[in-house]
Parts: structure tokens; C-alpha cells; sequence
């Protein structure tokens, strides 16, 4: 488990939001947007490298780029916390069987390692059918799902509502040529007392941003 700190919440810079998301309105919002992978692709392709894990590599950059993305709520002490650094949870579909295994893989900003070790993740879950998820063991891990069957216009995540999930929860399904340009749908849900639409879009902006700089590197 990362390190936290907690956030005071009568200085946090949410605080009037977050009040009012956490204790009046419990809700989350969430956005469905097409990413232009054109570069990625063809840098996947030009490399040898699985574009799924580039693409994997890239939103845990953003996602970590950000106070706002690693938040987190201990809800037995009612804190309100932001850890050091946050990881995503992968996984590998099973033709077979038509399950999911689950896959932690640590994030670190250093591209080559995190590339092995998401491999060997995948690899070694290839193995089992088990589902295997273990939350209370991975508290700051963010939910990273491929759906590759479709290439989707809109998706929703529901949660209880009250529930104060904070890790965000994306979702990205098969790109398609629009226009002679590659368009990647992906799903960003966070809870709103954490993040409204500016935060949400930010992800978005911030993944081009990414791409943009990983393929000219």
C-alpha cells in the first residue's frame, strides 16, 4: 500500500463541493469521449510493442499527474486522503470461460519497467481462471477495463448511491478510422465531490498531451 496524506477539508480547494457531493447530492459524473490514437497506434506498430499496454502505461501518467485522481476516503476515521501514487487494475479476458481475471500492476513512470511488468502481470493471470479481486488489498488502485468487442459512442458506471468511491474508473474500447484518423472511445467515471467536468474533461486533454510527447520520444 502507497503512502497518503490526509487533506484538511476546511482549506481543501473543494471544500464547498465536496461538502455538498459527500453529504447533500451523492452522485458521480462521468464522460465519454473519442481519443484520437492515430500516433500510438502506428508508434505500437513501428516498435513491436502491445499499443493496450502503451495506452495503459500513458492514463496511469495522467491519472497520476494529479492530486485531484488519487484521492481516496477512509471511511471508518470520515478522512479525506490523496496518496503518493496510484496503479491500475488490468485484466485479462478468458475465451473459455467468458470471465475476467483482475491484474494489479505497479505503476512507475519508467516506461521499459512498467512494460516488462505488465506483461509478466498478464502472462502469469493467463494462468488461472480465478477472479481474484482484492480490494481491501489494493485500496489505491484505479479500475482500467479494455472492452475490445466494440467501439462504443457511450458508457455508464453505477455505484450504490452514498457510496464514496473515489479511485476513478475508466474504460476504453476498439478504435475505428474516422476521417483517416484513428478515434478511441474512452469512459472516465470519478465522484463528484472529488471532481466535476473540468476535472473529467482534463483527463481527456491531458491523455493527448501524453500521446503527443510518447511518440516523438
Amino acid at each position: 500500500m502507497e503512502n497518503y496524506r490526509v487533506i484538511d477539508k476546511d482549506t481543501y480547494y473543494r471544500k464547498g463541493v465536496f461538502r455538498h457531493f459527500s453529504e447533500d447530492c451523492k452522485c458521480s459524473t462521468s464522460m465519454t469521449a473519442r481519443v484520437d490514437v492515430t500516433e500510438l497506434a502506428a508508434w505500437s506498430k513501428k516498435t513491436g510493442t502491445k499499443f493496450y499496454i502503451n495506452f495503459l502505461y500513458l492514463l496511469a501518467k495522467v491519472l497520476n499527474s494529479r492530486d485531484d485522481y488519487r484521492m481516496g476516503y477512509l471511511w471508518q476515521t470520515g478522512e479525506l486522503i490523496c496518496y503518493d501514487r496510484i496503479h491500475p487494475t488490468q485484466y485479462v479476458f478468458h475465451e473459455d470461460t467468458e470471465t475476467c481475471t483482475p491484474v494489479y500492476t505497479t505503476y512507475t513512470e519508467d516506461y521499459p519497467l512498467f512494460y516488462r511488468n505488465a506483461i509478466e502481470d498478464v502472462d502469469r493471470a493467463k494462468q488461472t481462471r480465478e477472479y481474484g479481486l482484492d480490494m481491501a488489498g489494493h485500496p489505491n488502485w484505479f479500475d482500467a477495463s479494455f472492452i475490445s468487442w466494440l467501439s462504443y459512442d457511450s458508457l455508464n458506471i453505477e455505484l450504490p448511491d452514498g457510496h464514496l468511491f473515489f479511485a476513478p474508473i475508466v474504460n476504453w474500447g476498439k478504435y475505428r478510422e474516422e476521417n483517416g484518423r484513428l478515434m478511441m472511445p474512452v469512459s472516465v467515471r470519478l465522484n463528484h465531490a472529488i471532481a466535476d467536468g473540468y476535472l473529467v474533461a482534463k483527463v481527456f486533454l491531458l491523455l493527448e498531451k501524453e500521446i503527443s510527447s510518447f511518440c516523438t520520444r
